[in-house]
């Protein structure tokens, strides 16, 4: 068989830190705030710092594996080397999983919060049916091209970041910062450390378009690192301004819409609920560029049919995972069950970081030169982080997940078998 053209290399350094911040900064932020201040008052900025910590280890496992590789694939390429295809094919199943759901439910909060602008989205159909051309938009946009698809994001990214800035200048300037500093009880510190580690998932997302990132083993790791230690800092700031400012709600997602209401009335309120929107839709467009390029990487190993490998010859993207991850975000994003399945999003996430860590020691044994000293103990590090995260998910997220795991071991040996068939075929 011919062999696919490959990706042109048009990320670089910013472009590449585009996928992590918007995979970070999405809903969360809106949200984070007002839960962290009601479950531990004072300290809710340093909960961030913890959650930052938490996922330290496992960002360093991906930047230390992210420098052997140029493909694409990331958690995929990784695990697949270590392990084999099953269990590289998992890695990148469970993430796939856990980003397609996310995206579908991402679409309908987008939405709503939309219908506080234009209150016909409230309409059911309507708000079910724009969700779906939400994600469409997002599809068409990644179809055409990863330079069109990372300018947009850009653009994006700005929208959001610009009022939650002036939001913290302006809380911070025009409030009493001095909001004390308390220590919470050990269980209410448990209870919301999970929150303060799930605002950071998705920190690995600029690993799965390396195939399309320029000097991809020097940039990719300076991402990751560069964007999870800018993005602790920003929440901290925001939840710092958030307990300035008041707080002013005590729940809910709003909280920062009504702490922007205090500072400048209703213009900031809307200027809030826009950043929102434009948060999530970046968040979801991030989502768009990074999914389909999992399923390119893994048609790539032979884990899925060569089919997701093909590369549209005007658009020069995959165009075939790009299709299919639309529909089946869409199909989500109309179903009443897709809510469930987010459940299980997290929980499905922290296989592949599992995986991840696991395959860097393994890795690092089959190299003729010694590995450097830190490898071992941060592989450690995260192998525990990850499975005490994973003790927090309750029984029903089990339950899914193994529906998930399950689904996903079925497609990979079909699309084994049909590798073995066209193989005898030859």
């Amino acid at each position: 068989m011919e062999k696919q053209a490959e990706l042109p290399r048009t990320v670089g350094f910013w472009g590449a830190a585009l996928l992590p911040v918007n995979g970070m900064i999405g809903a969360a932020i809106f949200a984070l705030p007002a839960l962290l201040v009601a479950g531990v008052g004072s300290f809710a900025p340093w909960m961030m710092l913890v959650g930052a910590l938490l996922v330290l280890p496992i960002a360093l496992v991906f930047a230390a594996l992210a420098g052997r590789f140029e493909a694409h694939g990331g958690p995929v390429l990784y695990a697949t080397q270590a392990f084999g295809p099953f269990l590289g094919f998992q890695a990148g199943w469970s993430r796939y999983a856990s980003g397609v759901v996310s995206v579908a439910a991402n679409s309908h909060v987008a939405i709503a919060y939309l219908a506080v602008l234009f209150p016909v989205l409230a309409d059911p159909l309507i708000k079910t049916a724009a969700a779906a051309g939400f994600i469409i938009s997002i599809t068409a946009i990644n179809l055409v091209g990863m330079r069109a698809s990372v300018g947009v994001l850009g653009l994006i990214t700005t929208g959001k970041l610009v009022p939650l800035i002036g939001l913290v200048i302006f809380g911070l300037a025009t409030r009493d910062p001095a909001i004390g500093f308390a220590l919470p009880e050990f269980g209410d510190l448990e209870s919301v450390v999970l929150l303060s580690f799930y605002a950071y998932t998705a920190f690995e997302n600029a690993t799965f378009a390396a195939g399309e990132t320029k000097d991809p083993r020097r940039t990719i790791p300076r991402a990751l690192m560069t964007t999870l230690a800018a993005v602790t800092a920003f929440y901290m700031l925001v939840i710092w301004a958030y307990l300035a400012i008041g707080p002013v709600s005590g729940e809910g997602e709003n909280a920062l819409a009504a702490a922007a209401q205090v500072l400048a009335g209703p213009a900031g309120a809307i200027a809030l609920a826009v950043a929102a929107v434009f948060s999530i839709a970046g968040n979801t467009l991030g989502g768009g560029i990074v999914i389909p390029r999992m399923t390119y990487g893994m048609a790539e190993s032979g884990l899925l049919p060569s089919v997701f490998g093909h590369i549209s010859p005007r658009f020069l993207t995959p165009d075939v995972s790009i299709l299919f991850f639309g529909a089946v975000a869409v199909g989500f994003s109309l179903s009443a069950g897709f809510a469930t399945l987010a459940v299980a999003s997290t929980l499905s996430r922290l296989i592949t970081y599992l995986l991840t860590a696991l395959a860097l020691p393994v890795l690092d044994r089959r190299e003729t030169s010694p590995a450097p000293v830190w490898h071992l103990p941060v592989a450690a590090l995260a192998v525990i982080t990850t499975l005490w995260v994973a003790s927090q998910a309750s029984g029903e997220a089990y339950q899914i997940l193994g529906v998930l795991l399950a689904l996903g071991c079925g497609l990979f040996f079909l699309a084994r078998r049909g590798v073995a068939r066209a193989g005898q075929v030859a």
